[in-house]
């Protein structure tokens, strides 16, 4: 039977992520799952490729705050979970690659937290509830199943589903194994063959129903060490290529949409229903 053994959550975009038990399946995503975004001065999202110091800000919830500390710095701020914003409040465009999504600045003093730590002018912001960023818009209608979908401040898709054994079989060719954390997952199952999830295209995690769209392209973030913050060398995409190559793309993993809402757990049973023709 295969099994929902791990469920993570990136609440800041390129950030650490969060480890959890369980978890709220919402329209966007997991709930938390990239609402927050550092962005530069124009307004564009920073990310592991250009700062791979990102990782090493650490995020965990707090009571009713998202808490980050800094890895090497080991300074905190704490940022409410729920941040409520004024109507009188301007919004802000900022950028995720092709799309333009309005988000507000969470604080001034977010804002100098981050940039004292980082070094450059950044803001920290957040996607309100309105926001509505459209799948469709970047990625055309290929992928999305009605058009309506709608997704965070996530790369392309709400989730994204691996399965262990593709960890392990990648691992087995490698000199130096790494963590799952390299591919910042949102579910990770077990019991199942390597790169099954390639060929998934409806399943269920305990009662909430998704779908596989596709296979997920990876970049040289899966090149960064996540507990030390630097790239480590040219691993795990040397060795991807080498046999997960696929029109000029290096895949891993399977980008997913939900169908509905509900809530996850970890021991969830999980149910392809059908696979990808």
């Amino acid at each position: 039977m295969l099994q929902l053994s791990e469920i993570w959550v990136y609440p800041v975009k390129s950030l650490g992520g969060i480890q959890l038990q369980e978890s709220k399946v919402t329209d966007r995503g997991l709930e938390l799952d990239r609402r927050w975004l550092l962005v530069d001065d124009n307004g564009r999202f920073l990310s592991q490729r250009e700062h791979p110091e990102l990782a090493l800000f650490k995020p965990e919830i707090a009571g009713d705050f998202l808490r980050i500390t800094h890895r090497t710095h080991l300074e905190s701020i704490d940022i409410p979970l729920r941040p409520v914003f004024s109507d009188t409040m301007a919004k802000i465009k900022v950028t995720v690659w092709d799309d333009t999504i309005d988000a507000f600045e969470v604080s001034q003093g977010a804002t100098d937290w981050f940039t004292k730590q980082l070094g450059v002018s950044v803001r920290l912001v957040y996607m309100p509830q309105e926001s509505e960023r459209k799948l469709s818009r970047s990625l055309g209608t290929d992928y999305a199943i009605t058009g309506a979908e709608i997704n965070s401040f996530s790369d392309g898709y709400p989730f994204l589903i691996i399965g262990q054994s593709s960890l392990e079989d990648l691992n087995g060719r490698l000199e130096v194994k790494i963590p799952m954390n390299r591919f910042r997952p949102n579910f990770v199952f077990t019991n199942g063959d390597p790169f099954e999830e390639d060929t998934w295209r409806e399943f269920s995690i305990g009662n909430v129903s998704f779908v596989g769209v596709k296979p997920c392209d990876r970049c040289v973030m899966t090149t960064v060490d996540q507990e030390k913050g630097v790239v480590s060398g040219k691993d795990p995409l040397k060795t991807l290529a080498k046999y997960r190559n696929f029109g000029n793309k290096v895949l891993f993993g399977q980008n997913v949409i939900g169908l509905g809402l509900g809530s996850v757990s970890v021991g969830d049973a999980v149910s392809v229903l059908s696979f990808d023709k």
